[in-house]
C-alpha cells in the first residue's frame, strides 16, 4: 500500500508526452518516412540492379586502394560466399540501411562534437544526455520508433541513429580538443579566423581520431541490423529474427555470416580512412607504382 502511495507514473507521464508529440509532429514524421524510404529503398535497389560480379569487383577495388591486394582478395572471396550462400539481396538491403543510418548519423554527430569542443557548457550538457544514449537498452529505441513511423525501414533507421550517434559525438569532441594548443595559438598570430582554424588545422590534425568515431559509428549502425529486422526492415536483420521464430539455424547461420562479412569489410575500409599515410601510399603505389615516405622519415631528413 505505501508503495503505490509513492509510486511515480513516469510511464504514464510518458505516454501523454508520447501521444501529444505524435499528434503534433505527425507532418513532421510523415515527411521523414518520405525521404528516409526514398534514400534506403532508392540506395537498396540501386546496390541489387548492379550485377553482383561488378559490384564485388568495386568492394575488391576499393579495398585494394585503402589497404592491400590481400584484402581485396579476402573480399571477393568472402563476397562470393555471400552469393553462394543466396544472401546477397539481403545483404545489399542491410548494406543500405546501414550506410544511411551511419550517414544521418556522421551528419548530426559531427557537428554536435565540434560545437562541444568550442563550447564547455555545451559539452557539460552533453555529456550525460550521451550516457543516457549509450545505456539504454537498444530494444527501448524501437518503441517511439514504430509509434511515430509504423513498421519497415524508418523506424530501424531512427533507432539505429540513436544508438549509433554518441561515439561520433564523443571521438569529434576528443580529437579537436587534441590538438596541439601551440599550434592553434600559432594559427591565431598569424591573424587566421577561428573559422579558417578550425578548417585548416583542428580538423585536419583531428582527423584520424574522427575517422575513428566514425568507424564506431558504422559498427554500431550495423550491429542494429538485427534490431531494424524486429522493426519489420528487411535484409539480413529479417533473416535472423525469422530464423529465431521458427528455430531454423541454418538460416540464422547463413543471415548471421553474412553479417561478419559486411561488419569485418566496412571495419577494415573505414578504418584505413583514419590512416591517412597508409591510404595515401596505397592509391599513390598503385597509380605512380612507387611509396611515398613516411612522416618519421620525412622529418629525419629535414632535420638532417
Amino acid at each position: 500500500m505505501i508503495l503505490n502511495f509513492i509510486r511515480i507514473p513516469l510511464g504514464d507521464w510518458v505516454d501523454v508526452a508520447l501521444d501529444w508529440f505524435t499528434d503534433t509532429f505527425s507532418w513532421l514524421f510523415d515527411f521523414v518516412t518520405l525521404v528516409v524510404k526514398f534514400l534506403v529503398a532508392g540506395l537498396g535497389d540501386a546496390l541489387i540492379a548492379v550485377p553482383f560480379p561488378l559490384l564485388i569487383a568495386v568492394f575488391a577495388l576499393l579495398g585494394w586502394l585503402v589497404r592491400s591486394w590481400q584484402f581485396a582478395l579476402g573480399t571477393g572471396v568472402t563476397m562470393l560466399f555471400i552469393v553462394a550462400m543466396a544472401q546477397w539481396e539481403n545483404s545489399m538491403l542491410t548494406l543500405a540501411v546501414v550506410l544511411i543510418s551511419a550517414l544521418i548519423a556522421i551528419i548530426i554527430a559531427v557537428p554536435l562534437g565540434i560545437l562541444a569542443a568550442r563550447n564547455d557548457t555545451f559539452s557539460a550538457i552533453m555529456k550525460p544526455i550521451l550516457d543516457f544514449m549509450q545505456t539504454m537498452p537498444v530494444f527501448v529505441y524501437l518503441i517511439p520508433a514504430v509509434i511515430f513511423f509504423g513498421i519497415g525501414f524508418v523506424p530501424g533507421v531512427f533507432a539505429t541513429v540513436l544508438f549509433a550517434l554518441p561515439p561520433g559525438v564523443r571521438f569529434t569532441e576528443l580529437g579537436i580538443r587534441g590538438v596541439d594548443r601551440e599550434i592553434v595559438e600559432a594559427g591565431y598570430a598569424f591573424g587566421s579566423t577561428p573559422g579558417s582554424i578550425l578548417r585548416r588545422v583542428q580538423l585536419p590534425l583531428a582527423m584520424p581520431t574522427i575517422m575513428a568515431g566514425i568507424n564506431q559509428v558504422i559498427m554500431l549502425a550495423l550491429s542494429m541490423a538485427v534490431v531494424a529486422g524486429m522493426a519489420g526492415a528487411n535484409g539480413l536483420g529479417k533473416e535472423v529474427v525469422s530464423a529465431i521464430n521458427t528455430l531454423d539455424i541454418g538460416k540464422g547461420v547463413e543471415a548471421g555470416l553474412g553479417v561478419v562479412i559486411i561488419a569485418v569489410y566496412l571495419d577494415r575500409t573505414t578504418a584505413a580512412f583514419g590512416e591517412p599515410a597508409r591510404f595515401t601510399t596505397s592509391l599513390s603505389s598503385l597509380i605512380r607504382k612507387r611509396r611515398i615516405p613516411k612522416p618519421a622519415t620525412v622529418a629525419a631528413e629535414r632535420k638532417s
